[in-house]
């Protein structure tokens, strides 16, 4: 079974793309995040014609999740149990507090694998709101996660997607330009790492060993060609997943050529 992730930033405007990878890639189950786009607008066609069921979640022009599986799709689970809620507004006078459930987690049990698409808050800055809110979320994350493992230690669980963290020092092009800025910050790696703690394992890592291997590049200041990018994209297995695996890798020829998403799909091999 070979599974991906790709953050494809917008799936209207690269679906044609996507689907010409997926008949290349030979993937079987693809996660993928910032589809950018409502349930109904989602481009299902050109995916049908390849053999492949769709599960979207998506509620406006920002975020949004997706699962594309030729080996099935079951057990669709909008959200993780406990994921926050976003806040907007501060409820002062005259303000109301809205909260809403962003569509940012999708999971299904794809070929016996519960696959999870997740797309981690950004954080924005330290100062904003969005960054107590994205280690509120995977706090929770980390607590559900966990007790799925407590409940079945043999699970075969893939927590995959876009996790806006460069967990080590290699993951980033330069330290010196991140030293105050998110994904990097001493918290956020923390947050990271007691996801892998909780017993789910960085699976790609270990066949695309770095530095200067990443997975994101800024579309300005010529990032790419420069090679300045950063490593944000990951799967993490449980251990009867990570068992399995068998290879893994970055298809950075993805990020080349016209209408490239900044993200490049992190591929894994598991074995029957």
């Amino acid at each position: 079974m070979r599974l991906a992730t790709w953050n494809v930033n917008s799936i209207r405007s690269r679906a044609e793309r996507v689907a010409a990878w997926l008949e290349r890639s030979d993937v079987d189950v693809l996660a993928l995040q910032e589809t950018k786009c409502r349930d109904d607008q989602f481009p299902e066609m050109p995916f049908a014609a390849l053999g492949y069921e769709v599960a979207h979640v998506g509620y406006s022009q920002w975020n949004g999740v997706a699962i594309l599986s030729r080996v099935g799709i079951e057990d669709v689970e909008i959200g993780f149990p406990g994921q926050p809620c976003w806040s907007a507004g501060g409820g002062g006078a005259g303000e109301i507090a809205v909260s809403e459930t962003e569509a940012r987690a999708l999971g299904a049990t794809c070929g016996g694998v519960r696959v999870w698409s997740l797309y981690v808050p950004n954080g924005r800055t330290l100062a904003d709101p969005h960054y107590r809110y994205k280690l509120d979320w995977l706090a929770a994350l980390r607590t559900t996660a966990g007790e799925w493992l407590e409940k079945d230690a043999g699970a075969q669980i893939a927590l995959v997607g876009d996790w806006n963290i460069a967990p080590e020092n290699d993951d980033v092009w330069d330290m010196a330009v991140f030293s105050h800025s998110t994904h990097v910050s001493p918290p956020e790696r923390a947050a990271f790492r007691a996801i892998v703690d909780a017993g789910f394992a960085d699976v790609v890592r270990p066949h695309t060993p770095g530095p200067g291997v990443y997975t994101y590049w800024d579309y300005t200041q010529l990032r790419f060609p420069r090679r300045e990018g950063m490593r944000i994209d990951f799967v993490l297995g449980s251990p009867a997943l990570a068992a399995r695996v068998t290879g893994a890798r970055i298809d950075r020829e993805e990020r080349k050529g016209k209408g490239a998403s900044d993200h490049a799909p992190v591929v894994v091999d598991l074995a029957d």
